[in-house]
């Protein structure tokens, strides 16, 4: 018996919003398209296939297609996910709509500017390493230690692709458009939790103590359920809440 998979032929419907807001005669719609599934099928292939077959125009984000690089996040049947990790078998009446993320700047059909967002996130939650200067530093110097446990937490935060899912799931951030939302809470509470970083609480407090803070979160937790990387969102918020809420 051959150890070959056959595919399942099964027709998929594939139903896409397009939309180029820079265009003066565009409207949004769906187009819709059917092809045959094959195995191990993910929406990212599907793409690719329309392009290839059936819409050169179409145009979708994507870098790796391996599920590190966050650029094909989009809304694949109502949920934010990777495009690159979604398999079309995952879906039994073969009827897959997909739309773009909403709170981020459409492009055109499925691409948004998350760059821009992201960015703009990390200048406002300071992301980087706030301490005193030294007079001397040199590229042979022993780095500070830090202990194992305390790095295995810092870089776990540090795992964020910054694919935009947990920001689109957020209903706090698509009523509040200044919300920080998930992604800058995680990144936060990476600088809470690196020794380097000399940055009391109440120093945090003042980037993020506010309704359009850690103190808008409504507790609903879709940033959590829809992570691709399974960051621990819900129990990192409720540590920047706790933390935020003694600061002095």
């Amino acid at each position: 018996m051959s150890g070959a998979v056959q595919s399942s032929n099964r027709e998929l419907t594939i139903r896409v919003l397009k939309f180029d807001p820079n265009s003066a005669i565009s409207k949004p719609h769906f187009a819709e398209y059917k092809l045959k599934e094959a195995h191990s099928m993910t929406v990212f292939i599907v793409l690719n296939m329309i392009r290839e077959q059936f819409d050169p125009d179409l145009s979708f984000d994507f870098v790796c297609r391996a599920g590190i690089c966050g650029s094909c996040g989009m809304m694949i049947n109502g949920r934010p996910r990777l495009a690159c990790r979604t398999l079309t078998k995952d879906f039994p009446d073969g009827v897959i709509t997909l739309m773009p993320l909403p709170a981020f700047k459409l492009i055109k059909d499925l691409s948004v500017d998350t760059g821009n967002w992201m960015n703009g996130m990390s200048k406002r939650v300071e992301s980087w390493i706030h301490a005193q200067e030294k007079s001397e530093e040199h590229m042979c110097q022993i780095e500070e230690r830090v202990e194992p446990e305390v790095a295995a937490e810092v870089f776990e935060l540090d795992r964020c692709i910054e694919c935009g899912c947990c920001i689109a799931s957020c209903g706090t951030k698509l009523m509040r458009e200044d919300f920080v939302g998930a992604a800058g809470f995680n990144r936060v509470v990476r600088f809470m939790l690196d020794p380097h970083d000399e940055r009391t609480d109440a120093d945090f407090y003042e980037l993020v103590g506010d309704d359009n803070g850690v103190f808008g979160c409504m507790s609903l937790l879709a940033c959590h359920d829809v992570c691709p990387k399974n960051l621990p969102l819900q129990s990192k918020i409720a540590y920047l809440r706790r933390k935020m809420a003694t600061a002095k």
